[in-house]
């Protein structure tokens, strides 16, 4: 399967190209990715599924402080979120309802969650298959645990390999994401809304982590552990709450099947004014 990022490739785009906030110029990007995408990977991954993130992260609830600058470096941009959540919502609406992609969204995960989950369901019995993962977010890399699973990055247009991903989530896990607002081991909660700065976490002082915790020994008494499982229970993708993971997969499960409908795309594509599209509306069924 391809697993597609959407919000990575719909608000992404817009960031990294800086795009108007135009909707039938957005919709036209969108749906190029996407048949793009289909078209490159299609023969060896099988067909697309498009993931989504829902409005109540779980994470929040776990860490209150989680992602909480963007919210106010939004409020000083000068893109109209607003309306750029919008067009994306209502694009995903119609993909939903014009093509026979599955649309996976769950109200209390990320896409992040939603494609951990089904990766981790290929590797039940009698449900192994390849699976692309489209998206340029290095935390997909740890997925790579699992033979069958590959990352494209759709920003720098290239794969993103990682050969030791055991080794890299813990590393992820040790320095944090500032941009999700998740410090490094070494620094309090509030670090960023606080404005204040991280304790340097260096090369050695990782090393030094990592030999730790492969001994096992004592941790309870390091002044970096409680830290440490903050960040694994935000970061690590195996931390996603069962619930959510067995709904994730129900839904997965019990949406119908659909067939390749070429003149329902073919007339939403005229009716959105795509007509360039029409010319290779092959690649998207």
């Amino acid at each position: 399967m391809i697993l597609i990022d959407y919000s990575g490739i719909a608000i992404g785009t817009i960031v990294m190209e800086k795009l108007e906030v135009n909707e039938d110029l957005i919709r036209h990007v969108i749906l190029n990715r996407i048949k793009m995408f289909r078209k490159r990977f299609k023969d060896k991954y099988g067909e697309v599924v498009i993931t989504t993130e829902g409005k109540k992260n779980w994470r929040y609830d776990v860490f209150p402080n989680y992602k909480a600058k963007r919210k106010n470096a939004r409020k000083e941009s000068s893109i109209d979120w607003n309306e750029v959540f919008r067009i994306t919502n209502t694009i995903l609406e119609e993909l939903r309802d014009n093509f026979h992609y599955k649309v996976m969204k769950h109200d209390r995960c990320e896409a992040d969650d939603i494609i951990a989950a089904l990766v981790e369901n290929t590797q039940e019995f009698g449900k192994y298959e390849p699976v692309m993962i489209i998206s340029a977010d290095k935390d997909f890399a740890q997925l790579q645990k699992y033979d069958n699973v590959a990352q494209y990055s759709p920003m720098t247009k290239k794969f993103i390999k990682e050969e030791h991903p055991r080794k890299q989530l813990i590393e992820l896990i040790l320095k944090g994401d500032q941009a999700d607002g998740i410090p490094n081991v070494l620094s309090p909660d509030d670090i960023f809304v606080t404005e204040g700065r991280q304790t340097p976490l260096r090369q050695k002082k990782i090393d030094e982590i990592i030999a730790d915790l492969d001994d096992g020994e004592l941790l309870y008494a390091a002044d970096w552990y409680r830290n440490y499982q903050r960040n694994k229970k935000l970061i690590d993708l195996s931390e996603t709450p069962a619930d959510v993971k067995k709904e994730i997969i129900n839904n997965f499960e019990s949406q119908e099947t659909k067939r390749p409908d070429s003149m329902k795309v073919m007339n939403y594509l005229m009716e959105k004014r795509c007509r360039n599209l029409l010319e290779d509306i092959g690649d998207f069924i």
